[in-house]
């Protein structure tokens, strides 16, 4: 079963469609990276993955579960990490992590929390305040709040936006951890990083799905040997 099926999903706002008649099937498993120039839908379509947006037309399924006819039990195996960290800046990170097990009616047992914070290294910031750390800390922090339901399916929203060379490669051996134990749309601007991170690539423009593919795949449709050259002959050509 895919752990993601849009049949036709669609949203329109007045006179703009924003997502026109998706149909886009994710393994369980499977990261896959959702791409696009500005305007082309990526944002609107994870919010109707997740609930934020009602479609206009169409359904999504999460493990076989509607967003329409089922959208609790989707929330119940989904977690975001938005673009914009969520961190309460004024706890420490293990505050900020035990709040989120409260948040969710889970047990804020030492044991789930040191385990998150082994997963994405965070000892020596453990006791800071999360207000305090530099952009990279807090990534990892708001990637470790969302991974505190252990999700089915996690959505991180421009992981790595804003951050230095270093700290993105970091975050990006993290996030390749999580590649078969559940999984993992990504939206990012970065195509070294879609190229690296994602088992296949999902190209948007203008609310549409023009190709998906991995991201040789890709190249070797379009004839180029790299894949940013690959990318906008895509969303150019059409």
């Amino acid at each position: 079963m895919d752990a993601i099926k849009t049949l036709g999903l669609t949203k329109k706002y007045k006179n703009l469609t924003a997502v026109d008649s998706l149909d886009l099937s994710v393994r369980q498993g499977e990261l896959v990276a959702l791409l696009g120039v500005n305007g082309a839908g990526k944002t609107t379509t994870i919010k109707m993955l997740t609930g934020l947006t009602r479609p206009t037309s169409g359904d999504a399924l999460l493990n076989g579960k509607s967003v329409l006819t089922d959208l609790p039990a989707v929330k119940k195996m989904i977690a975001v990490s938005p673009q914009e960290t969520a961190v309460a800046p004024g706890l420490t990170v293990k505050e900020n992590l035990r709040l989120m097990a409260g948040v969710h009616s889970l047990p804020g047992d030492t044991g789930r929390v040191a385990r998150l914070i082994d997963r994405f290294d965070l000892h020596e910031v453990a006791d800071k305040r999360a207000g305090k750390l530099s952009g990279g800390w807090q990534r990892r922090l708001s990637i470790a709040m969302a991974l505190v339901t252990d999700p089915q399916i996690l959505f991180l929203d421009e992981p790595t936006l804003g951050l230095d060379v270093l700290a993105r490669r970091r975050l990006w051996d993290m996030i390749s951890a999580l590649k078969g134990k559940m999984t993992v749309i990504l939206t990012t601007h970065y195509m070294e990083e879609a190229e690296t991170l994602s088992d296949r690539v999902a190209v948007m423009k203008s609310g549409r799905l023009l190709l998906t593919g991995t991201a040789e795949e890709l190249k070797r449709q379009t004839g180029t040997e790299k894949f940013d050259e690959a990318f906008l002959r895509i969303v150019k050509e059409v």
